[in-house]
């Protein structure tokens, strides 16, 4: 039997794949957005859909960054409201580890379970910039070193918590005016370095028992962290090689955690564009490309590589011609992008190589360099394409994040699922009612113990 693909879609604000240029383009803020684009994803029985966090707007050279979408209404308050207008698609909301407490967290998601029936996810994060820390009362004193150690240790205390309810204590017997089998249901300790906490859980165990948890981090502290405790990890490996090697990477430490391959999925970002024919999906793609990554786009990521004002800089003459600015120090504040140049100047090097190479403008060269996992062509061949990846072990699935808001999710789920469907690779219906279900995870027993899938 072929493997079944996992398919999701994100809400893309907070980044700038969307182009909220286009006529076509909704609100990031009002609730219509979200409620059409989740039902659009539950039409086409996605398994869930995905909000990303921004806790502080970001910004370049003293200004906000206004070439991302700006602004995020909070994460839980949509989520829950999404619950009363879905029926069965999976609820996923990313909140950060270093700048909320377990109990608090533990309870709004507990909360959203028993709403949304046992659809909830939680995209575990930590906050990696005193920048954003300046909003919270501990701005920015954990060392980068402490982070995971701190998401270890809330995740646990999460999971604990979650936890402390067997599911078996409301009776609620009316004959006998009993509610309650156990007079002290919830109760919890939980002390360590971070936290030192106890008390009584007040929210019963929920229709998963625990969330389904996401993790997003690459670094090898971060793929452990995923295979000791997540139940799906993210990835951002776009070509099949790269993601066939993250994928048996990642898989292989299961086993140092007691766990098997089946409870982790790995599902990349993706981006996608449409077309009747391969030339005009090309076309399409291009014009998406050169929308998103405006001339003042264009310079705005060479200076978060360059880390200095490149605003006299010609976007369509050749890269900057002086080394790039090295140092903790950034001007473009708040984006945790600018951690993955960790040798600004040798990415510049390789940047004017391949310019060079290429025959590329310094716009050309930043469109090429920032492009995500990218599905391009006839419906047909996006099909077949996801597939080859899913079957090939490069993923299990992909989080779809369309350039256009709402809207831009129904071409495919109109055009391309049908035909992964009679592939027999993706489901025509949902055939649970939880995510843990949609995504073919054990349900978890109170203390870790997977049980089996239904």
């Amino acid at each position: 039997m072929p493997k079944q693909i996992h398919l999701a879609a994100h809400f893309p604000g907070v980044n700038n794949t969307t182009v909220w240029s286009d006529p076509a383009s909704g609100s990031h803020i009002e609730f219509d957005s979200f409620r059409e684009f989740a039902q659009i994803a539950e039409a086409g029985k996605l398994d869930f859909v995905f909000l990303a966090e921004g806790l502080r707007l970001r910004e370049q050279n003293d200004r906000i960054y206004d070439l991302d979408v700006v602004g995020r209404p909070d994460t839980f308050t949509v989520l829950a409201a999404l619950a009363a207008v879905t029926e069965r698609i999976g609820l996923t909301g990313t909140i950060n580890s270093t700048f909320n407490e377990p109990y608090e967290v533990a309870r709004q998601f507990a909360t959203l379970d028993h709403l949304s029936d046992g659809r909830a996810a939680w995209n575990v994060v930590t906050s990696w910039d005193a920048f954003t820390g300046e909003n919270f009362r501990r701005g920015g004193f954990l060392a980068q070193a402490d982070r995971y150690d701190r998401a270890r240790s809330f995740l646990q205390t999460a999971l604990e918590l979650f936890d402390s309810w067997r599911g078996d204590e409301v009776v609620a017997d009316k004959d006998r005016g009993t509610f309650l089998a156990d007079p002290h249901p919830g109760a919890f300790a939980h002390r360590d370095a971070f936290f030192d906490i106890a008390g009584q859980f007040d929210v019963p165990r929920s229709p998963q028992g625990r969330p389904v948890v996401f993790q997003a981090g690459d670094s090898d502290e971060g793929r452990d962290f995923a295979a000791a405790a997540a139940d799906v990890i993210f990835s951002r490996h776009s070509t099949l090689e790269a993601g066939q090697a993250f994928y048996a990477d990642v898989k292989g430490r299961l086993p140092r955690f007691g766990r098997t391959r089946e409870e982790l999925l790995i599902m990349p970002a993706a981006t996608f564009v449409l077309g009747d024919t391969e030339d005009e999906a090309a076309e399409l793609a291009h014009e998406v490309r050169m929308a998103q990554v405006s001339p003042a786009t264009a310079v705005a990521f060479l200076e978060q590589l360059w880390n200095r004002d490149l605003s006299d800089h010609d976007p369509d003459g050749p890269l900057p011609s002086v080394d790039p600015v090295a140092g903790e120090n950034t001007i473009a504040r708040g984006r945790a992008s600018v951690r993955m140049h960790r040798d600004p100047v040798a990415t510049a090097h390789e940047w004017r190589a391949k310019a060079e190479a290429e025959g590329l403008t310094s716009r050309e060269l930043i469109v090429e360099v920032t492009g995500r996992q990218s599905f391009i062509g006839t419906p047909a061949t996006v099909a077949a394409t996801i597939d080859e990846f899913v079957q090939a072990d490069a993923s299990d699935g992909f989080v779809l994040a369309p350039h256009i808001t709402p809207g831009g999710l129904a071409p495919f789920v109109e055009q391309v699922v049908p035909l992964l469907q009679e592939r027999g690779v993706f489901r025509t219906d949902y055939e649970g009612t939880t995510l843990r279900e949609h995504l073919g995870l054990p349900l978890r027993q109170p203390g870790g113990a997977a049980a089996a899938a239904s």
